[in-house]
């Protein structure tokens, strides 16, 4: 593969994360995933364009999950889906290490993780106009006003997935926090580049493919709505 001009993040992007990352303990299970299935699955982070054709053993269209927590979805996906072909981002390793024990136990071979941060992998080894879908679903809300700034739907961020995107690409978001919704759509319907599918200032009904996932569950018991954003690359 060929190197691809990397779209530079605003310097912003790269001091301010959308993350904390509070390490819980793995269990035995989750250590020795990384011990014996990350060779399998796991894709260590370099800093360069990666080859996943190479990585997958065929060409076929990627899709990125951003922040998959336990994997539930991307599990499910590697039964479900087996046309394309799966990219997980994570940076809290007991949910790496659960979600690789997942696949393997599936057979799976649609699917490779990064345990790193989400924008360095689109900034350095993701390539332009490469990805056919991206999902990110239920990222922290950070509820705090002084922490809003940790929100990982921001101009800026959203500028470089869109350069990631295939033409057509289609970008899913979800969130069951209000305030983060009305966040979104509002910072998606200003952003170049992107064109709402529902609808002009419109949320979308839940697709069928959008499992419903631990986080969605404990915020539905909570009492909390659920919104869906979709939106595609123009």
């Amino acid at each position: 593969m060929t190197d691809t001009p990397h779209h530079e993040a605003p310097e912003h992007l790269r001091r301010i994360r959308s993350f904390v990352l509070r390490e819980g303990r793995m269990t035995p299970a989750q250590q020795r995933a990384f011990d014996t299935l990350w060779s399998r699955y796991g894709i260590d982070y370099r800093g360069a364009a990666h080859d996943f054709a190479a990585s997958f053993g065929r060409r076929a269209p990627l899709v990125l999950e951003i922040g998959f927590g336990n994997g539930e979805a991307l599990a499910w996906a590697s039964e479900h889906d087996l046309s394309r072909d799966f990219i997980g981002v994570e940076v809290h390793g007991p949910g790496v290490g659960r979600l690789m024990n997942a696949l393997a136990a599936r057979g799976a071979a649609n699917v490779r993780l990064y345990k790193h941060d989400a924008v360095e992998v689109l900034e350095h080894e993701i390539a332009a106009d490469s990805l056919a879908e991206a999902r990110i679903w239920f990222p922290d809300p950070w509820h705090k006003k002084r922490h809003n700034k940790r929100r990982i739907i921001q101009p800026a961020f959203v500028a470089l997935l869109a350069s990631r995107m295939a033409p057509g690409g289609l970008l899913h978001l979800a969130t069951d926090w209000q305030p983060y919704a009305e966040h979104m759509l509002e910072v998606m319907e200003a952003a170049p580049g992107w064109r709402n599918a529902t609808g002009p200032g419109q949320y979308a009904e839940k697709p069928e493919w959008r499992i419903e996932t631990h986080f969605e569950r404990r915020g539905l018991k909570l009492g909390h709505g659920v919104w869906d954003l979709l939106y595609r690359k123009v």
